[in-house]
């Protein structure tokens, strides 16, 4: 049953999209905006429904990412202000708060799994979206399927792999020591 869900908003989304392409065209900043916001809610509603466990190998930290010197390069700080002025990270901290108790620190790093998850299969799915339309149109004709792929998706995925080393080392000082006082 909740395959078959999961199934149906996925064709209510594609039927959206369809529409939105027929009524705007695939150049046009609604139609990349608009797919990417309906491929985030076929994905939020896929991983609130099933659940996936997210435990392969893809969401392991490598050595290199541990101190997040390349995110920072690449502008993760600058993102993340971004989302603190236009509301989001007060939106995402209400419906994740962040505490110093173990469990809470286990779930919020789930959910950078669960985030990147999403962000990525909707950065491959715009991008062969953006690789058409500049195929039929030029690359003129994709330039909102970039640019919002870059910002919408992208970028989501880069603080997702800054910031789970994080929780992840706070995890493991109080595995070593539970009286440990930990900063979030």
């Amino acid at each position: 049953m909740r395959n078959l869900k999961v199934l149906l908003v996925f064709l209510i989304g594609l039927a959206a999209v369809i529409w939105i392409l027929r009524w705007k065209g695939s150049s046009s900043f609604v139609f990349a905006w608009t797919l990417n916001f309906i491929l985030m809610m076929v994905m939020l509603f896929y991983t609130e429904t099933l659940k996936p466990k997210l435990n392969c190998a893809y969401f392991d930290t490598r050595a290199w990412e541990q101190a997040g010197n390349a995110y920072r390069y690449v502008g993760v700080h600058m993102f993340r202000k971004i989302l603190i002025w236009t509301g989001w990270e007060r939106l995402n901290k209400q419906a994740n708060p962040v505490g110093k108790k173990k469990e809470l620190l286990k779930q919020l790093e789930y959910r950078t799994r669960v985030s990147e998850f999403g962000h990525v299969v909707i950065f491959v799915v715009v991008s062969l979206v953006a690789v058409v339309v500049a195929w039929l149109h030029g690359l003129q004709g994709s330039v909102w399927l970039i640019a919002t792929n870059i910002l919408l998706n992208l970028y989501p995925v880069i603080v997702q792999r800054y910031n789970r080393p994080r929780y992840q080392k706070i995890l493991s000082k109080i595995s070593r020591n539970p009286e440990a006082s930990v900063s979030v």
